[in-house]
């Protein structure tokens, strides 16, 4: 027997099945939200992982191609690694819920999502967090939940709760947030410029529906939830933090932290790190919580300078923003270059431009996202925060933060149609202190427009902290927070966005949620760095798009052809196509509807190209002159090539105005000559004269 709760979330039915699947784990919850079907686990360990400082949380969405009817692509006809779409779900599972795990839990815990079904009207990703949410709340794993998670569409001007994919398409905004029982926990959008005042409006809707979805969960854990299990707390020892302090007194630490260079603080932290592991080395209990104590007290210190006092580490303002600086075209022969550096964070952007063919495929669950035509990579190699380890790839943070900087950029990019190019730009992390994503916004911004992308406006991002205190009244917000203020703080809120409105939101928060007033005041404070860093620093390094590409950049040529002369265009086996590529050295894509793209470097072979298959997919007609290339000689005349795969035949009386025996004796193989076109012959066929053509066309 398993127990099955409903309720009506956006039209839709959401039902959860508890008891009927899965039941060896922690928490299980069978979700079927229309005709999508996902089987959310949450297991934990018996005992805490050894010798760790940190929360072992997991979180693992899980697409298989057999929920939309698909086999995989490849050999092995098997789902490989988490595709681009699965690891960004991961981390908008994992954000909101860790923040109400334990801080001292050392169990790991993972939660596992298995998406069987995909009904393209209901969000898997969406199921996926609720039924996480659900799963974690009726286990007896330690959880201060629930929590609940709404997507909220813009269409027409109006707020639409998960959308359709219909409305998804017509969307100006996909928002998704979630909530805890009084605050908001987390948020993250994509947005055509959106004004902040319809964003706070929409972010404060969902939440209200969030609302009614704890209400449901909270009957289902009345019913099926288990009592939460005991756990061994790694909470370092209050004795211990008055030892430390008698070492070194506070105003010592608030010396140590205070200075706005990375190395300089990271260097007196290890000196006092070196003499408490001095003095405790004979006490086997407290050496190994040094760390961990030490990190917590740096915490405190850092947060009551912030709070009480005002006083940032490095000296500035609560709402100064660290020395700016930017440039572009630092980097010769790539299509475009820009460097963005804010205090010791700095990301070099480098844009590539390529033909409509080299967008990347798509294939995942979504049946309306197949391809990507804009793609933006963030690598972040150890050298920019001054460590040496081996480069394994990106992870989940640098696929994460070149997402958020790619969906900032996606509102003002121009049409296919308008700028017929696949784009990529990637973000070289240089140095790292803090908001490394948003500084990318803004690189990758200047760098687009170095390359003569067309886009319709500057984009820049920055990120505010948070420190809060015992009230929720009690809080202090700061703008453009460093390394230290992101590790110590409450909050990192980053906003992307133009001077019309906001393009990219995503928050990750340390507390349990945030209220109204504090999420208003971070998007105004977002807002006002925008405004000055676009316009006091990035248009001064370059302010409008370049009129068109660099010169290492492939130009491209586009015409449109009817859709019935493809396959001449194209030839058997592509002959006719591969013989115009080689002889002209560009690169040409069709498509079923007729769009021709021409691409290269040499502008005369783009033209020679354009200008064969112009010939190609063009009737002959009387009085028509073409220049051809002799192929063939015989007896009753000369065929020539107009074109590949484009032959016209003149005949030996057409050759010459005087009387010939032999072809040969005017024309041999590989002459190019001009011809007129004479229309049929009583045969109906297409003849052509030599002799014929006018004075001024030879």
């Amino acid at each position: 027997m398993y127990k099955t709760f409903e309720m009506e979330l956006a039209g839709r039915t959401l039902r959860v099945d508890i008891g009927r699947v899965a039941k060896q784990a922690n928490g299980a919850a069978f979700m079927h939200y229309g005709e999508t079907t996902v089987l959310s686990t949450a297991t934990a360990s018996e005992k805490p992982r050894e010798g760790i400082d940190f929360f072992p949380l997991n979180v693992e969405y899980n697409e298989k191609l057999y929920a939309v009817g698909k086999i995989p692509g490849g050999f092995n006809k098997r789902e490989g690694k988490a595709s681009e779409n699965a690891i960004l779900t991961d981390r908008v599972i994992d954000r909101p819920m860790r923040p109400l795990f334990p801080k001292d839990y050392r169990n790991d815990v993972t939660l596992e999502n298995l998406v069987l079904s995909v009904d393209q009207d209901c969000s898997p990703e969406l199921t996926a967090m609720l039924g996480s949410a659900i799963a974690v709340a009726i286990s007896d794993i330690p959880f201060d939940g629930p929590t609940a998670s709404t997507q909220v569409g813009l269409v027409d001007g109006e707020l639409v709760f998960n959308p359709t994919a219909a409305q998804k398409a017509a969307s100006d905004m996909q928002l998704t947030v979630a909530s805890t029982r009084e605050k908001v926990i987390m948020i993250e959008a994509g947005a055509n410029e959106v004004p902040e005042d319809k964003m706070l409006e929409a972010i404060f809707a969902a939440h209200e529906v969030n609302q009614k979805i704890i209400a449901f969960i909270d009957t289902i854990v009345a019913e099926c939830g288990k009592p939460k299990h005991e756990y061994e707390s790694f909470a370092v020892p209050e004795e211990l933090f008055q030892a430390i302090k008698e070492i070194v007194p506070p105003e010592e630490m608030e010396e140590a932290v205070f200075t706005d260079d990375k190395q300089t603080r990271e260097e007196n932290i290890r000196k006092i790190q070196d003499r408490l592991e001095e003095v405790f080395a004979e006490n086997e209990e407290w050496l190994p919580r040094i760390g961990e104590a030490l990190y917590q007290y740096q915490k405190k210190t850092v947060r009551k300078m912030i709070l009480k006092d005002h006083k940032r580490p490095d000296g500035r303002a609560i709402d100064q923003i660290r020395p700016l600086a930017a440039e572009v075209d630092l980097i010769p022969r790539v299509h475009g270059s820009a460097m963005f550096t804010r205090g010791q964070t700095q990301i070099c952007n480098i844009t590539t431009l390529a033909p409509l063919s080299e967008a990347q495929k798509v294939d995942g669950l979504d049946e309306a996202e197949t391809s990507k035509r804009y793609m933006h990579h963030y690598n972040f190699p150890s050298y920019s925060v001054g460590e040496t380890k081996p480069s394994r790839g990106p992870g989940r943070r640098e696929i994460g933060h070149g997402a958020l900087a790619e969906r900032a950029l996606v509102p003002v990019l121009p049409t296919e149609e308008e700028f017929p190019y696949a784009i990529r730009t990637v973000s070289e992390t240089f140095e790292s202190n803090g908001s490394t994503s948003q500084a990318s916004v803004c690189a990758s911004s200047m760098s687009l427009m170095a390359a003569g992308v067309p886009i319709k406006s500057a984009v820049a991002g920055i990120s505010c902290g948070l420190v809060t205190g015992d009230t929720d009244d009690d809080y202090i917000v700061l703008t453009d927070i460093q390394g230290l203020e992101d590790f110590f703080g409450d909050m990192d809120f980053k906003v992307a966005g133009t001077h019309k409105g906001i393009t990219a939101i995503q928050m990750d928060i340390k507390i349990h949620g945030l209220t109204k007033p504090i999420i208003e005041e971070a998007i105004a404070r977002t807002r006002k760095a925008r405004f000055y860093i676009i316009d006091e620093v990035m248009n001064k390094a370059i302010s409008e798009p370049r009129p068109e590409v660099g010169k290492y950049a492939p130009k491209i040529i586009q015409m449109n052809i009817d859709p019935q002369k493809i396959g001449d265009v194209v030839g058997q086996r592509g002959k006719t196509i591969n013989a115009i590529i080689e002889k002209t050295g560009v690169k040409i894509d069709i498509t079923d509807d007729g769009s021709v793209s021409i691409c290269g470097t040499d502008k005369e072979m783009m033209d020679e190209a354009k200008r064969l298959i112009t010939i190609i997919v063009t009737d002959f007609e009387a009085g028509q002159v073409l220049e051809g290339t002799v192929v063939s000689i015989k007896d009753f005349g000369a065929f020539l090539e107009f074109a590949p795969g484009k032959e016209g035949m003149v005949h030996i009386s057409k050759i010459c105005k005087r009387r010939i025996e032999h072809v040969e004796e005017v024309l041999t193989l590989g002459d190019r000559v001009k011809a007129v076109c004479l229309g049929k012959d009583k045969m109906g066929r297409i003849s052509f004269s030599i002799k014929d053509v006018a004075e001024e066309n030879k």
